[in-house]
């Protein structure tokens, strides 16, 4: 399988705005009316947050939430070590504990979890949307605080700095998704709708539609030969990198997979976000990248 980089199509190094987007009266062709699709079911979710403690000691925190017929909880890491991560299962009558606390060593540092989601409201992915907190305090430091109710938990949770690396969604079931980003700390919510439309729907070829707040930002025609391609938009002030990848959608011999990736770059250079690697980074600088893998239920 060819690098990612040398399989760009001609669609690959286009800019747009999404406040100007030449395709921004062709919403409608993200979804098609008729079909009255039901987007895709969200089953996991994966934030890497970075906070700096008054110390400055970085520390990296991944927080999962997942959701399928038989689990419903939430994960939380420290670092690249997974070994002994927190578990919390949200669903089970026998296990479940939807509001305490638990401390613990990790590396040296003295880590305090508290969390309440007995009154946590969902929508149809495992996430909560409000009515719950997670706040996470290392050496007594507030470092993590997630949920509309952190604040009133503890007073402190309102000056933790932290932020937002990068997030990973898992989706199953048709070709439509639909999530939110914040692409940088003083930016805006996004709306984010990504729309495969095809033969089913009176087209010759599939066609890959992506809009940002009902603007059509990238339409990819033919899409069986252009299954992976990078582009670049221009948003909140920012250049974005959208890459897809949509192989496993056609040529797996069983339903396949797809991966779609948003990440914003550091600087105005003309290059795609494969070569960041080269290029020598601020380390202080918070990038942040967005990434869908989605599942086609044939």
């Amino acid at each position: 399988m060819r690098e990612m980089a040398s399989c760009l199509s001609e669609y690959a190094v286009q800019i747009s705005d999404t406040s100007c987007s030449t395709y921004s009266n062709n919403i409608n062709s993200c979804i098609s009316p008729s079909l009255n699709l039901v987007p895709s079911i969200q089953n996991d979710v994966t934030c890497l947050y970075r906070t700096v403690l008054s110390t400055q000691k970085q520390v990296l925190i991944t927080v999962s939430w997942c959701k399928n017929s038989l689990f419903q909880g939430l994960n939380i890491n420290f670092g690249q070590d997974s070994s002994n991560p927190f578990k919390l299962n949200t669903n089970s009558r026998l296990f479940r504990k939807l509001r305490g606390n638990k401390s613990f060593e990790h590396q040296g540092l003295r880590v305090e979890i508290l969390w309440d989601l007995s009154a946590a409201q969902y929508q149809s992915g495992p996430e909560p949307v409000e009515g719950y907190y997670i706040i996470v305090m290392v050496d007594s430091e507030v470092v993590l605080a997630l949920g509309d109710e952190a604040t009133e938990k503890n007073c402190a949770a309102r000056d933790a700095k932290f932020s937002l690396v990068s997030r990973q969604e898992h989706y199953s079931g048709n070709t439509l998704y639909s999530t939110k980003a914040q692409f940088c700390e003083t930016g805006v919510w996004h709306d984010i709708l990504i729309r495969c439309s095809g033969e089913n729907e009176g087209l010759k070829y599939p066609v890959l539609s992506v809009c940002i707040d009902k603007k059509m930002v990238i339409r990819v025609k033919r899409l069986q030969w252009n299954f992976r391609g990078n582009q670049t938009i221009f948003l909140d002030g920012l250049l974005v990198d959208l890459m897809w990848d949509v192989h496993g959608w056609f040529y797996n011999s069983r339903p396949g997979c797809a991966v779609f990736m948003f990440r914003t770059r550091s600087g105005m250079e003309n290059r795609l976000w494969l070569e960041e690697k080269m290029v020598p980074k601020d380390k202080d600088k918070v990038e942040f990248s967005l990434m869908i893998y989605a599942c086609k239920n044939m």
